[in-house]
């Protein structure tokens, strides 16, 4: 611990405690895709994922411990080509495959000959630990309490876990960090590393001061390498960033006296003079960022503005071809330049199939990037976005804070905010309409009775969840279309789970044989299935099934024609007539039928209520069968928190001349 806080206070050297490692190449961002992706999944950019090889050792690893064969190119993908000698040496590295249990790898590892040890086997706890901390980050979490993990493996039979934490610790199996410690008087100190020596009680450790309490945080090193990759990054930008000179501050200034509202005026001012500015706002807010990017052009910056997904991206480039500059949007990405601002998403910028070119350095060519519905970010990719912008560069990170947040570890836009670094903005534009009227409500806990003359909001009551499906094939097929003139391809059902009576599967199967009967011969899909294809966690392409060959599923997406590889369409395409919360989030249609079963209430919360119900542009049905279950889950149940360390690596770091205060994060 002396060693870490010598270093990272500036005392003293790394090389005073470390051999000099061989001189590094020049550091140059990751190139597109070349990073790890989001939990669990491809890297950015990979949509038509390419077929997987699998060794026959493998398949002869997998056959002699009693595990399915379907399983290989999971473990491929996972563990690489060389997954055989793994299991072999560590069969309970299975657990590192997604969907695979803690007693299904114990049957594994019994197989194969390596459970006699018992369940308080070393290489046993030390897989547990970290399937537990990949389980907390598809949660949201970069980080769990040492109380929460060592909890864990007790509930899975591990005995002395506060021993067997401290062993995986030892082994590099997991991470320990210093939590924000609360000392005598309540008030709170700062993030940083820990050794893993013993503290007097399990999970805390000694602070400097007396009084104080430091909570122990556990984690993995591929969160802790992204959440430290974004906040030296995000440093990186703000160090960097140099006032306006006088022409730009006038078309600054300019730009915000023509701003189209208030809010984005303040939001012009505010990117003017920071590097990192962060903005929240609901739906309507997405004209001020956009009203930003064009007012950066304006001034002869290279802008950008990227959203989360395709339909998004198509809204944000109408804003910007109907905006105050009059410019015509930049399409599918072009550079900023004569043609205005590029307008991406997130994942086309990340792979270079969208928007600017790379430098010779590996940085966007971009002045200026503005990322609408920010809260879906996960760490990761935003550390890939940060890094890949240049130094000097403006970032605008803007959303709605009350949406479900991302697939992945992380709650970016909320950590930047509280660590300060910048100005934070809170739009004033509502959102317009009954329906705007009900979402901003649920937003703040209150789910309100409003006026809807133009059908914009029905009730359709259940008793049981086949009712509820009959329901909304009804309303899919024939109520709302023939009401508000639309296809039923408009018409998009969200529900909270997949499983269950009126879950997606459930609800897919009968809006199938409603809208596309067919005998699933291509791996359980028919040409003309609706289908929604997530090659990484949390960035879904809605897409059509129009034929499959012996390589794989073609698909089309908003993007023309995409293939799928026969090993990899189980795991990542599932038919798309209903879909949960989730998967919606940052995309909306013109209707949105919610099913709520009586069996999905204690999913709800506020934040699942306002993103399912929020999907709605012009008509939401709600198919209700939770009674009052709903309007508790808005007023009682705001959603569950995300434990991170990125607002503690952003803040200020005590000045160790100065004595007192912890010691910093992993440097």
């Amino acid at each position: 611990m002396a060693a870490v806080r010598a270093v990272e206070s500036g005392e003293k050297s790394a090389a005073e405690f470390y051999a000099a490692p061989e001189p590094a190449p020049a550091r140059r961002p990751a190139a597109p895709g070349s990073g790890p992706g989001p939990a669990g999944g491809t890297r950015p950019g990979s949509l038509a994922a390419g077929p997987v090889a699998v060794p026959d050792a493998l398949r002869e690893v997998l056959v002699a411990g009693g595990a399915p064969e379907a399983l290989a190119v999971p473990v491929v993908l996972v563990l690489g080509p060389q997954a055989a000698d793994e299991l072999r040496e560590d069969p309970w590295r299975l657990l590192a495959v997604p969907g695979v249990r803690p007693e299904q790898a114990d049957a594994f590892a019994a197989a194969l000959g390596a459970a006699e040890a018992g369940p308080g086997e070393p290489r046993r706890a030390r897989a547990l630990a970290g399937w537990l901390l990949e389980g907390a980050a598809r949660a949201g979490h970069t980080v769990l309490p040492f109380e929460s993990v060592a909890k864990g493996l007790a509930r899975y039979g591990v005995p002395a876990p506060d021993e067997a934490v401290r062993d995986a610790v030892d082994a590099g199996a997991v991470l320990v960090f210093q939590g924000e410690p609360e000392s005598a008087d309540g008030a709170e100190g700062h993030a940083g590393a820990a050794a893993p020596s013993e503290p007097s009680e399990p999970g805390a450790a000694a602070g400097e001061d007396a009084g104080e309490a430091v909570p122990l945080l556990l984690g993995l090193e591929r969160w802790a390498v992204a959440e430290e990759a974004l906040a030296d990054g995000l440093q990186r930008l703000v160090g960097t960033f140099g006032p306006p000179g006088d022409e730009e501050a006038a078309a600054w200034s300019a730009a915000s006296e023509a701003a189209p509202s208030p809010s984005a005026a303040e939001l012009i001012r505010a990117a003017e003079g920071h590097a990192v500015v962060t903005h929240t706002g609901a739906e309507a807010a997405r004209a001020e960022p956009a009203a930003l990017v064009a007012a950066a052009a304006a001034a002869g910056l290279r802008a950008c503005l990227a959203t989360h997904g395709e339909s998004s991206r198509l809204q944000a480039a109408a804003l910007l071809a109907t905006g105050p500059t009059d410019e015509p949007d930049a399409g599918d990405g072009a550079a900023a330049g004569e043609e205005g601002p590029a307008v991406v998403t997130v994942t086309g910028l990340l792979s270079g199939a969208e928007g600017p070119v790379r430098e010779a350095d590996g940085t966007f060519a971009l002045d200026v990037l503005a990322v609408v519905d920010a809260p879906l970010l996960d760490t990761e990719t935003a550390a890939a976005l940060v890094e890949s912008l240049p130094d000097g560069a403006r970032l605008v990170l803007s959303g709605d804070p009350h949406v479900l947040g991302a697939a992945g570890p992380g709650q970016v836009p909320a950590d930047v905010a509280a660590a300060a670094i910048g100005p934070r903005v809170v739009s004033r534009t509502p959102d317009p309409g009954p329906l705007g009227e009900l979402v901003s409500g649920i937003g703040v806990g209150e789910l309100n009775r409003v006026e809807t003359p133009g059908k914009e909001l029905v009730i359709v009551p259940v008793r049981e969840p086949a009712e509820a499906v009959h329901r909304t094939v009804q309303l899919v097929a024939d109520s709302v279309p023939r009401t508000f003139g639309l296809r039923p391809e408009d018409v998009q059902v969200i529900t909270p789970a997949h499983a269950g009576g009126a879950g997606t599967e459930a609800l897919n199967a009968a809006l199938k044989e409603r809208f596309n009967p067919g005998p699933g011969r291509f791996g359980g899909f028919d040409p003309g299935d609706r289908v929604i294809c997530s090659p990484t966690p949390g960035r879904p392409v809605f897409a059509t099934v129009t034929g499959a060959d012996e390589e794989g599923l073609r698909l089309a997406g908003p993007k023309g024609p995409f293939p799928v590889a026969r090993e990899r369409v189980a795991t990542t395409v599932r038919h798309a007539w209903a879909v949960t919360a989730h998967q919606a989030a940052g995309a909306r249609w013109p209707a949105v039928v919610v099913v709520l079963p009586g069996d999905a209430a204690g999913a709800l919360d506020r934040r699942w209520v306002y993103t399912a119900f929020g999907r709605a542009e012009r008509h939401l049905s709600v198919v209700h069968g939770v009674a009052d279950a709903l309007p508790r889950a808005v007023a009682e149940r705001p959603g569950p928190e995300r434990t991170t360390r990125l607002r503690a690596l952003l803040r200020p770091r005590p000045d160790p001349t100065a004595g007192g205060g912890a010691a910093g994060g992993l440097g």
